[in-house]
């Protein structure tokens, strides 16, 4: 069972909401959404589809429009993060909410840091009520209220403000006094702004208890200084003062750091309710500073210490309740992973250690698998991210670890997977991790994904690479993929004649060298797949020389029934095309295929997909172009190998339907053309008669089955065969009669009881 659960009511019902949108609403004039009606929702219920929405990737200026009526969808804590929403939808929308909670982070569409303020100060119900405001990456542009002539506030207009969170953004050192003259201000997170000053936090010192300040690449402060603000901050808790590794000033790295060595091997009495500490990052702190730190400091719950060199220190092994993110261990990374997902210079440097210590690991870890992937779907455009997590994915998917993860865990990956192939279409280590990765069978056969996507991704890399071994693993890949499709995404892959083409060249390619292989094999499967009841593959086929291709390959791999096989269901394929059955009008060809289907020492499989090609095109006298006499031949050639045929117990072939044999089982046709169709129904009913049982009904064959058993001119060995078709049929369907009335029996009987 699938350990994450199936999803909630609520969720599908939400999920259903969403995907009725358009009929549960009219559009005002500015082309707006608005409920034709609703009830009052529940108040969560109204955060939980705005949340919904905003998943979805659904959430714009026109189905926001929704929340407009605050009477019936009450929000109380909203997050339309990453979407795209103007600052008039957003005024409109959301202002007259009493919120509790925004996180308007990464919008697109115009809005502002500013807009948002102004808008929630505009509600005085809002100035009180919003307690937790995130605004990550937008640009806070002040100057935008001046030139609109809208009033000018700023974050201290809304007093009841105790979060709040400014990551990415062109925070000024002024914005930040405005902040800190908060009365309830407890959180602040100003990473990767552009404050240069933090004597702002003066004025919040008896109150704020966590501070989030990552690199801050334009603080300019000497250590000193800033030593003297930290040790001000009476109350704080947490202090996140770590830095990128990766970039930076060496020089300015190196003052700040100095700040953090003289925090370090300072008093308890600095900062003394201090239980979290990060300093990750910043390289040059001793094992003697934080020695000291930690023996100084016995109520510590966090350190975060990734690519500092201390995660190894002897003195963090004592400390039993102590959480670290470093590199030490697997604990360490997954705290890492955990805790640094918006950070990709973090995120980068734990995967690369997770990568070697999961290298050589057989159990499944599917808590790990979760980590890896929100961490590429929280940074979808990094390359850096993906080069190491589809490694990661790799060494925790690969042989059956897999089939041990959960369901939707391991379909969302291989959806992520598909997303790192499209993204960085020319980064070869990516795509050869991507492709490993999803070289499973389990994975291609059970999970569900977009098969229609992963196909065109793979026939893509299959242009680009000549790789032998990524080769055979790209078309393994295709063969099943193709196979997985519906008829309606098999007819549009079909159009896209590169699709045929290269496929073909693979074909052309293995057999010009005489090669025996998987990946011809695997060629053949996907070509035998795509022009499955796909006329124009069929047609595209042909165009693109095929014919002329496989007519050298039947010749060449007379001796490989594994590849015959392969070669003549295709064969089969077009012809079962009516118009595409001139083309195989070669007296050569057929009677080449003819000589396959007389050889007794040839495999049955060999000889029944031989003489499938001849039955559809016997069966058409009026179209028939060559010597009549081959025609007569073929006919009777067909009876007379067909009877001798043993039953085979091993499955050999699956047909998506039974329509092409319709024509074949009409009164009229020749006997042979008829025993060839109802031996292949009576082959696959025997060995998986439930499902074909249901398509013989459904398609109506049954009923010609019964005409052809009626008929005076029917020959004895058909009629044979379609009265064992029937009888296998009536007795599997007594069969589930009887199981679904004994089921019913004992629902009964529970209900008595």
């Amino acid at each position: 069972m699938d350990a994450e659960g199936p999803q909630t009511l609520c969720d599908l019902c939400l999920a259903q909401v969403c995907y009725r949108l358009d009929a549960l609403c009219r559009k005002r004039a500015d082309g707006s959404m608005s409920l034709i009606w609703a009830p009052v929702f529940p108040q969560e219920l109204a955060d939980q589809l705005l949340q919904k929405m905003a998943a979805k990737g659904m959430l714009n200026d026109t189905t926001v429009g929704i929340f407009r009526n605050s009477k019936t969808l009450r929000l109380r804590r909203a997050s339309i993060r990453c979407c795209k929403v103007s600052a008039d939808a957003f005024r409109l929308a959301f202002c007259s909410h009493r919120l509790l909670e925004l996180d308007a982070s990464w919008v697109s569409g115009g809005l502002t840091g500013a807009a948002v303020i102004s808008g929630l100060a505009s509600n005085p119900e809002c100035r009180a009520s919003l307690q937790k405001l995130a605004l990550d990456g937008l640009s806070l542009d002040w100057g935008s209220l001046e030139e609109g002539g809208s009033l000018c506030v700023g974050f201290s207009s809304l007093q009841g403000l105790r979060t709040i969170q400014l990551i990415n953004t062109d925070l000024t050192d002024d914005n930040l006094e405005d902040i800190c003259s908060l009365p309830k201000l407890e959180s602040l997170d100003i990473s990767c702004s552009t404050v240069s000053k933090l004597d702002a936090l003066l004025k919040c010192k008896n109150t704020i208890r966590s501070l989030v300040a990552h690199r801050l690449h334009r603080l300019n402060m000497p250590p000193v200084r800033l030593l003297y603000i930290f040790e001000q901050l009476q109350a704080l808790r947490h202090l996140d003062f770590s830095d990128d590794h990766l970039s930076g000033d060496d020089g300015e790295r190196r003052d700040r750091d100095e700040a953090v060595r003289q925090l370090l091997e300072g008093s308890p009495q600095v900062l003394p309710s201090l239980v979290s500490l990060d300093i990750s990052g910043r390289k040059t702190i001793s094992d003697s500073a934080l020695r000291a730190f930690v023996e100084s400091r016995k109520g510590l719950i966090f350190l975060g210490l990734l690519a500092t060199g201390l995660s190894s220190c002897p003195v963090l092994s004592s400390q039993k309740n102590l959480k670290v993110t470093g590199e030490a261990n697997e604990n360490q990374l997954w705290e890492a992973l955990r805790r640094y997902r918006e950070r990709e210079c973090f995120i980068r440097e734990a995967l690369v250690h997770l990568y070697s210590l999961t290298t050589d690991t057989d159990k499944p870890q599917p808590d790990t698998l979760k980590l890896v992937l929100e961490a590429m779907q929280s940074h979808p455009e990094s390359l850096h991210v993906h080069l190491v997590a589809t490694a990661c994915v790799f060494n925790l998917t690969k042989q059956d670890m897999a089939e041990a993860m959960p369901v939707r865990l391991m379909s969302s990956t291989v959806t992520q997977l598909l997303h790192a192939m499209k993204t960085f279409p020319n980064q070869q280590q990516v795509q050869k991790n991507c492709l490993m990765a999803l070289c499973s069978e389990y994975i291609l056969q059970d999970l569900p994904f977009d098969k229609y996507l992963a196909s065109m991704l793979m026939i893509k890399w299959l242009s680009n690479h000549e790789e032998p071994a990524l080769q055979r693993m790209a078309v393994a890949v295709i063969s099943i993929l193709v196979g997985k499709l519906s008829p309606e995404e098999t007819a549009q892959l079909s159009k896209d004649v590169s699709f045929m083409k290269q496929l073909l060249a693979v074909v052309q390619q293995k057999a010009m060298l005489g090669v025996i292989d998987s990946t011809l094999k695997f060629a053949l499967s996907a070509l035998w797949n795509l022009t499955d009841e796909t006329p124009t593959a069929a047609r595209n086929f042909i165009e693109c020389q095929g014919l002329e291709l496989y007519e050298e390959v039947l010749e060449s791999y007379y001796n490989e029934p594994s590849i015959q096989q392969k070669v003549l269901g295709l064969l089969n394929n077009i012809a079962e095309v009516e118009e595409l059955q001139s083309d195989l009008m070669d007296e050569d060809l057929l009677e080449h295929i003819l000589s396959l289907l007389k050889d007794s020492q040839l495999e049955v499989g060999v000889r029944y997909f031989a003489g499938g090609i001849l039955a559809q095109l016997g069966s058409r006298a009026e179209a028939w172009t060559l010597d009549d006499e081959l025609r007569s031949a073929i006919l009777e050639e067909l009876h007379e190998s067909i009877i001798t045929w043993p039953h085979l117990e091993r499955e050999m072939v699956s047909y998506r339907s039974f329509r092409p044999f319709c024509p074949l089982l009409q009164h009229g046709q020749p006997s042979g053309v008829q025993l060839w169709a109802v031996w292949a129904i009576h082959l696959v009913c025997s060995q998986n008669t439930s499902h074909y049982s249901s398509m013989l009904e459904e398609e109506g064959l049954t009923e010609l089955l019964k005409a052809l058993d009626t008929h005076p001119d029917t020959h004895n060995d058909v009629k044979r065969v379609s009265q064992r078709i029937m009888l296998m049929v009536q007795e599997h369907q007594t069969h589930s009669e009887l199981i679904n009335s004994q089921k019913d029996d004992g629902k009964a009987e529970q209900k008595q009881f």
